[in-house]
């Protein structure tokens, strides 16, 4: 796997496709490669797929006594893109990347040519109960040792043994203090955005997801039936199908906000046995 030096850390990353710039950004004690498996062959069919892995998690060593905030994932971000020559890109995070990616929308929204948000609310509650919990050590070896096995082989190799016991604590405690984005800030995201959510999300209410739309300028909203919060890999054809028709349909923004221009000679996105 590829690193790059961004924001001072040897981001871990992989590099799929090619086409117009994608980066997707994984969810909390996760890595890009797993929460993104389903996505990745069908989007490196339209775009070069970039999936790094977040400071703390998978190949992106990083010590969490040397501090864990949010707002460091977005300069990791931008850092990332600049490392990569990346001026603008589309954007894809899921439940903490999606916070990431909303953090990094209301700050430079003219770097985005599309945005896509899934599992994520802008609201306090339920998410920091539901993180705190989740995210404890002690309830996991308890009730899901399985997961306590899965988060190891995932994150021991590069950050060390049990590095994970204390990077879920200090995620679930910047949940808690992290500021929360109003409707001023979503105001700010003048770009083409579609907010995805599963109607059973303990973390994200589907009334949280609406709300979220319902403020951003120019937003579309999907609702998975019969799914929790992994809606990326639970429901991988009903979402895969969603962002396909939110690309084609927003191809002519997406160039244009790539080139400054409306008019453009490209070949229009389509991939031949898939559907995006």
């Amino acid at each position: 796997m590829p690193t790059v030096l961004a924001n001072g850390l040897d981001v871990g990353y992989e590099i799929h496709g090619a086409g117009p710039p994608l980066i997707m950004l994984h969810g909390a004690t996760s890595a890009g490669r797993e929460d993104f498996a389903a996505q990745i062959p069908l989007f490196s069919k339209a775009f070069l797929v970039h999936v790094p892995d977040a400071r703390g998690h998978a190949t992106t060593r990083w010590d969490v006594a040397d501090g864990w905030s949010y707002g460091t994932l977005v300069e990791d971000l931008a850092a990332f893109a600049d490392a990569l020559g990346l001026a603008t890109f589309h954007l894809v995070g899921f439940s903490m990347g999606a916070m990431t990616a909303l953090q990094f929308a209301v700050r430079w929204p003219a770097r985005l040519r599309t945005l896509v948000v899934a599992g994520i609310t802008t609201q306090r509650e339920p998410r920091t109960s539901v993180a705190r919990r989740l995210m404890d050590p002690a309830w996991i070896d308890r009730n899901e040792p399985r997961r306590a096995a899965i988060l190891s082989r995932r994150h021991d190799p590069v950050q060390g043994v049990d590095a994970w016991r204390r990077l879920l604590p200090a995620i679930a405690e910047d949940i808690a203090a992290q500021p929360l984005l109003g409707p001023r800030d979503l105001r700010r995201i003048e770009l083409p955005t579609l907010v995805a959510v599963g109607d059973r999300d303990v973390f994200v209410p589907v009334d949280h997801a609406w709300g979220l739309s319902r403020q951003l300028p120019d937003a579309r909203l999907l609702v998975a039936p019969d799914c929790g919060h992994e809606i990326v890999a639970r429901r991988p054809g009903l979402f895969n199908e969603a962002c396909g028709e939110f690309y084609r349909s927003t191809e002519a923004i997406a160039r244009g906000r790539s080139t400054g221009s409306w008019q453009t000679t490209d070949h229009p996105i389509d991939i031949e046995g898939g559907s995006l």
